[in-house]
């Protein structure tokens, strides 16, 4: 297992941002259209974070024209470009599923002082 562990390491990224659940983040993913490239930003709350070491993932939601929107990011993945931290949430719980069901005012997350 000791070679496994060398490449994972090999390609994990450095300068990774310390983020949690309840945060809002926006994420650049870079999107190859043809011959070109580009970043897009998703800016939302994560509401989950899975795994650890390279299989690491998180789920960031936002609400787009009163659409609930989802997507899970790679956090070492070379197509995610950056994560920037916007704001930091106050929360009790790893998984904020619940989120899902609640819209408006009840959506909000109390910010961290």
């Amino acid at each position: 297992m000791g070679l496994i562990e060398q490449i994972e390491a090999e390609n994990m990224k450095q300068e990774v941002p310390k983020f949690n659940v309840g945060d809002t983040v926006k994420v650049g993913y870079r999107i190859i259209e043809g011959g070109k490239e580009r970043i897009q930003n998703f800016e939302g709350v994560v509401i989950a974070k899975k795994n650890g070491g390279i299989r690491e993932t998180f789920t960031v939601r936002r609400l787009s024209f009163g659409v609930g929107v989802e997507r899970c990011f790679p956090l070492h993945s070379p197509k995610v470009a950056y994560v920037t931290l916007v704001r930091e949430g106050k929360v009790r719980r790893a998984k904020l599923y619940y989120l899902r069901g609640l819209t408006g005012k009840a959506a909000k997350i109390k910010e961290k002082k």
